[in-house]
């Protein structure tokens, strides 16, 4: 088996590439978030031990993602290709990583980087606006709703989440250059990072160039 590891800001859409590339090649997505539910909600026992932590509201400790990740692995022979979506984040989690893929016999395909200068990031996600009465969601730039400011489904105003605003974009960014950018470095290092341009909207450009940087 081989990993390919996804890297990209918040707001870059390197889930929605993800999703897309396990759709169109049968390669198999895993995100953390993904991994932990599914751990935990079948007993193994990590996911046991990450229940625990979770409860007693602690985070669960990068080794045991990393011991999740080695179930799954060892669990899987037939997946070629597993997409790592959210783990690592840091070099010290990419450095348990690679001890769990020496254990396994796993080796790293590639690192892949979504591109996307910060301010398109700021555009795309502070342009969200979802309805707090149906649940809707809506882009001003990339999905507008049919009358501005009032949601397509129930008529509802449309909010701008205090998550989704500018000024906190940024500060997410900031926290994201600071804990991520020494890991895209680390990777350049090993002459394992790819690159594709994330800032344009056509997703299946963007699959395709990334599948092409994926087999080499």
């Amino acid at each position: 088996m081989e990993i390919v590891i996804m890297l990209g800001a918040p707001g870059s859409g390197k889930g929605t590439l993800a999703v897309e590339l396990a759709k169109e090649t049968g390669i198999r997505h895993l995100s953390s978030g993904d991994l932990l539910r599914a751990a935990v909600k079948e007993g193994t026992p990590a996911g046991v031990k990450a229940k625990a932590y979770m409860e007693s509201g602690n985070l669960v400790p990068d080794e045991l993602i990393a011991e999740m990740i080695e179930d799954v692995v060892r669990a899987d022979a037939n997946t070629q290709t597993l997409l790592l979506d959210g783990f690592p984040r840091n070099v010290p989690q990419a450095e348990i990583l690679a001890g769990m893929m020496a254990r396994a016999g796993v080796t790293l395909r590639c690192a892949l980087l979504l591109d996307v200068p910060d301010e398109v990031v700021v555009r795309r996600i502070s342009g969200r606006r979802v309805c707090p009465a149906c649940g809707a969601g809506f882009n001003v730039d990339l999905l507008p709703p049919k009358q501005e400011g009032i949601c397509d489904a129930c008529g509802a105003e449309l909010i701008i989440r205090k998550d989704d605003k500018p000024e906190t974009v940024r500060h997410r960014l900031e926290v994201y250059a600071e804990q991520t950018f020494p890991l895209i470095e680390y990777y350049r290092g090993t002459d394992k990072l790819v690159t594709v341009d994330g800032s344009g909207d056509d997703l299946a450009w963007k699959t395709q160039t990334a599948l092409e940087k994926i087999r080499g």
